[in-house]
């Protein structure tokens, strides 16, 4: 499956009022892979960016005079883009920025593009209700390493936003390891006798019961409650 991880900073809040879209940036994953084919554009406007919306990306507008309009690449987004899962931080707003721009050039919206595109915010609504909720939120909820972040980026947001939805995601497949694969001659087998070994138990601590406990909630509930382990328990109800 091929996901396409995707930000915009723009000139303001509003596509309606005419703010436009100043950086687009896309990272590509493809099962569950980064493939390094990302996709990013810093654009000319063709207007100033709002004081407010400086402070939020600090990209000036001197920066951008310079920079390709959305109507120069947007064939080269659209094709980028085209048949993919998007998936989006309150995609709400970005689609609606990219709606207007590819209506500006006479272009069908998002939607007819993509094959579906899919908000990490509701996810997160969903997974943790009444937490907060932001990009930065969840990068210290999931330890995604966000300290490069001073500023709001389309390139670097959307790179932190795939590294959590791989964490909101991971399901049962997280508990998978893969085994590593040697290189050069195989040492010879040496076959040892253990059933003369006894392993020590040791039990967990309450707070680490508790951990454990919410772990697995989040994998059951990000599997929508098909993991092994909750089927097996309501089978001996």
């Amino acid at each position: 499956m091929r996901q396409i991880f995707l930000d915009t900073e723009t000139t303001g809040l509003s596509a309606e009022a005419g703010d436009r879209i100043i950086e687009i940036g896309c990272v590509e994953l493809v099962n569950r892979q980064l493939t390094g084919q990302n996709l990013h554009f810093y654009l000319n406007p063709e207007r100033d960016s709002h004081e407010d919306a400086l402070k939020v990306h600090g990209i000036s507008n001197e920066f951008l005079r310079d920079k390709p309009k959305f109507a120069e690449v947007a064939s080269q987004i659209a094709d980028y883009l085209r048949g993919a899962e998007v998936i989006i931080h309150n995609a709400a707003f970005d689609v609606g920025f990219l709606d207007k721009e590819f209506e500006r050039c006479q272009m069908p919206p998002l939607s007819a593009l993509v094959a579906q595109v899919v908000d990490t915010l509701a996810m997160a609504k969903e997974l943790y209700p009444g937490k907060r909720n932001s990009l930065d939120a969840l990068c210290d909820r999931l330890g995604v390493d966000n300290s490069a972040r001073t500023l709001h980026g389309a390139l670097l947001d959307a790179e932190l936003l795939a590294d959590v939805y791989i964490h909101m995601t991971r399901g049962q497949d997280a508990l998978l390891m893969e085994a590593p694969v040697e290189s050069g001659p195989v040492a010879a087998r040496t076959d040892i006798d253990v059933s003369q070994v006894q392993l020590p138990v040791l039990q967990p601590s309450e707070a680490e019961r508790s951990a454990h406990e919410e772990v697995l909630a989040q994998i059951d509930k990000s599997s929508q409650n098909k993991t092994v382990w909750r089927q097996a328990a309501a089978a001996l109800d």
